[in-house]
């Protein structure tokens, strides 16, 4: 930082934002040497406190670096040295062209659809440097690319709810409030729980977090909260819940269950199925065994799902009675038949008649990510407009590699056809393929078969390491910036805190002179800076806040105060409250206008592995019919760092990793606490450290995801990343989604476990 007289101060403090929070930070002559959490807001300190040695980490990439091997033979690759081979340092300058010429010859001998622009929406929290952002605006005005659809966190929901609700906002952005809960919800039915590590993050970062606060708030009222979770530790600390321990997989049997006991008692709202609903017939007709023969009664779901049909009928007993609001996590969707449990969850939500009521009906992603149903107003947040996809494609994300494996093979995607294009070179900006991937082994022998791989990263990540050309990025904090979420009341200005790392240079100008010497600068930039782009996006946020009724500070403004606390909506959100208010003036933007409980579009697909209404079917790897040595692996995010991100720190305190069985579990296989193992499914294996808890029922093993893949020939992977053992089939024909929480384990000591 620099004063007026461009002397270089000492000493600085700084307000800024990363996804797990707001934090101030100090910088001594030009260094940054410490972080910790904005006064009041509630972020996780030891998080924050990790920021200065992330920037500084000896895995930071230094300068441009390209593969000797690709380097020496360009234009006959071979991809199968990736990783191996040695990386030679070279200069922007020359990488720049080696880029600009690699693309241009790619495009002119095999066209825009062989080239896949890969990223990911967590890179940044700050708006405009948005790495996904910016490489689709950088491949759109390039002329086309094969892109990414959806996203794994909630990607089968996103196709599902489209159809259902007509949008999938109920899960990207809406969620009735914790004030309009804390004041009006008699019962809380969270499956998939409500874990609190997963409040440390936001995607854009927030200001606020306060979600133990609100759920504390809403119990002190006198709400009863029942988890519905195989893991203890998805209850909130201090919490008084009824914990339900199913196998995985089973939520959508239980919901049906629920949905058949609600009509056996009369409690079905008959007015709100036929005002507000479609194709509850059709579906009542299948709850009563019409068809199969098999009525999803509370027995019939308590077998399934390994839970006395005593608790199920407590259950019962709870939401047949006052206000109820159900929630799902993202993590029930993110399994084999994962459109399920969702859809059945809206479905008893309807039954119950109590959709769009204060504190009543459903919303997903309470237990998921921080600010859900903290309640303000949407779109004050910024965001830059891609440039389109004129001659390219997109695939459901997920289906990466099988695009890899498969070229030009048609598959079926919600309603449509899609043929996988044949890609002859990879651009990675901003995500690591190699962390939110399933079936890392079957990925890495995949990987080699393009031409050429690039790589904007920040440190040596898997990804990076096996890249034939790495440009090194900034972090948020060598960049200016606006962030926030339209979940949270704020937003930030991100001051540069530091001067860019080494040689790092942010992605935008990267693409700026990769544009240039492509000859298309103009339409990428706009003849647009860093912070012209900065004031003309806040301008819009300026003219949105107008039309609330909201005096919002202009750019200036915002860049001397450092953030906007935007004042709350004069009322709660409800989800789906206008809809409920008057059906046929807010009708959703379905066929009917309706909630479809049975989607005569779903069904017209005729897909052998999705009918049109909620159901149950047996999914893939399910513990209900696995071997006896077989477990269930659940792989869910990590306490104290973000995906792969701050692994590169402290923070990643054990290796190998932590996986976590019962005592029952572990006497069966003469297994002790703190001892090393190795995990083996059908996909793969890797290194684990035992530990045992009774927080996880029988037949259950929880393994944190983040940690580095290190898979060699031995076919272990040597550095604990659960998703060298998730399998990579999809969630269904409909949304093609990732299934990686259908995964069943084998557990022995590391050295019984030959490869």
């Amino acid at each position: 930082m620099y004063n007026k007289n461009n002397k270089l101060l000492t000493k600085s403090r700084h307000v800024s934002l990363s996804h797990w929070g707001a934090f101030k930070a100090e910088v001594e002559a030009g260094q940054l040497v410490s972080a910790y959490p904005l006064c009041g807001s509630g972020a996780d300190a030891e998080m924050i406190g990790a920021i200065p040695e992330l920037v500084y980490s000896s895995k930071r990439v230094n300068q441009p670096f390209v593969r000797e091997g690709w380097l020496k033979n360009r234009g006959n690759f071979n991809g199968v040295n990736r990783g191996y081979d040695r990386m030679v340092p070279i200069s922007w300058q020359e990488v720049l062209l080696l880029v600009s010429d690699e693309l241009a010859r790619v495009r002119d001998i095999y066209g825009y659809k062989s080239i896949f622009a890969g990223s990911y929406g967590w890179s940044s929290a700050g708006r405009f440097h948005h790495a996904r952002t910016q490489t689709r605006r950088f491949f759109g005005a390039f002329g086309g690319f094969t892109d990414q659809y959806s996203n794994y966190s909630w990607g089968a929901a996103q196709v599902l709810l489209q159809h259902i609700l007509g949008t999938a906002d109920a899960v990207s952005g809406g969620a009735t409030s914790w004030s309009s809960i804390a004041e009006s919800t008699d019962v809380f039915v969270a499956f998939g729980g409500l874990a609190e590590k997963n409040w440390r993050v936001t995607s854009g970062g927030a200001g606020n977090h306060h979600m133990t606060r609100h759920i504390r708030e809403a119990a002190r009222r006198g709400t009863k909260f029942v988890i519905v979770s195989p893991v203890a530790d998805d209850i909130p600390s201090g919490l008084l819940a009824d914990w339900i321990a199913p196998r995985p997989g089973s939520d959508t049997a239980i919901l049906l269950g629920l949905c058949h006991e609600m009509i056996k008692r009369g409690r079905a709202d008959k007015r709100f199925l036929a005002k507000y609903c479609t194709g509850s017939e059709e579906f009542q007709n299948y709850l009563m065994g019409v068809g199969d023969g098999i009525v999803k009664s509370l027995s019939w779901a308590s077998k399934i799902s390994n839970v006395s049909l005593q608790s199920l009928k407590i259950l019962s007993d709870k939401i047949s009675t006052g206000r109820v609001m159900l929630t799902a996590s993202w993590s029930l969707q993110r399994a084999h038949r994962g459109e399920q449990p969702y859809w059945a969850l809206i479905a008893l939500a309807s039954i119950l008649g109590q959709v769009g009521l204060p504190g009543g009906g459903f919303s997903f992603g309470y237990g998921s990510l921080n600010a859900v149903g903290e309640g303000a107003y949407k779109g004050l947040v910024p965001s830059l407009s891609n440039l389109g996809n004129p001659g390219g494609t997109a695939i459901p994300v997920a289906r990466f590699a099988d695009m890899l494996e498969r070229p030009n093979e048609t598959v079926d995607f919600n309603g449509a056809k899609i043929t996988y294009p044949d890609v002859k070179l990879i651009y990675w900006a901003g995500g690591n393929p190699f962390h939110h991937a399933q079936d890392l082994f079957r990925l890495s022998k995949l990987w080699a078969k393009p031409e050429t791989v690039i790589v904007h990263e920040q440190f040596w990540t898997t990804t990076a390491e096996r890249a034939d050309i790495v440009l090194p990025a900034t972090t948020s904090f060598e960049r200016n910036d606006i962030g926030g979420t339209s979940r949270d009341p704020h937003v930030f200005f991100m001051p540069k805190i530091i001067e860019p790392v080494a040689s790092a240079r942010n992605d935008f100008d990267i693409y700026s002179d990769l544009a240039s010497m492509l000859g298309f600068q103009d339409a990428f930039t706009e003849k647009r800076s860093e912070m012209d782009w900065l004031s003309y996006l806040w301008k819009k946020s300026e003219n949105q806040a107008h039309l609330l009724g909201i005096q919002a500070p202009n750019f200036r403004q915002l860049v001397e105060q450092n953030f906007w606390r935007i004042p709350k909506p004069p009322e709660p959100e409800i989800l789906l409250e206008d809809f409920i208010r008057d059906p046929e003036a807010n009708a959703l933007p379905t066929p009917s206008g309706k909630i479809e409980l049975n989607s005569e579009t779903i069904g017209s697909y005729s897909y052998a592995d999705i009918k049109s209404h909620p159901y149950w079917q047996t999914p893939k790897e399910w513990i209900g019919s696995a071997h006896e040595d077989e477990i269930a692996l659940l792989s869910r995010q990590p306490q104290k760092f973000l995906h792969s991100q701050l692994n590169q720190t402290s923070l990643a305190k054990r290796y190998p990793p932590t996986v976590v069985i019962n005592s029952a579990e572990a006497k069966k296989r003469r297994l002790m606490d703190n001892q090393v193992v190795t995990l083996r499914s059908r996909a793969g294996a890797c290194l684990a450290t035992l530990k045992i808890s009774e927080n996880c029922r029988d037949g259950v093993a929880i393994m944190e995801t983040g940690h580095k893949f290190i898979g060699g020939e031995s076919g272990i992977d040597m550095g604990g990343n659960a998703n060298a053992l998730t399998s990579d089939f999809p969630t269904s024909s409909l949304s093609q989604a990732s299934a990686a929480q259908s995964c069943l384990i084998t557990i022995l000591p590391a050295e019984n476990s030959n490869p």
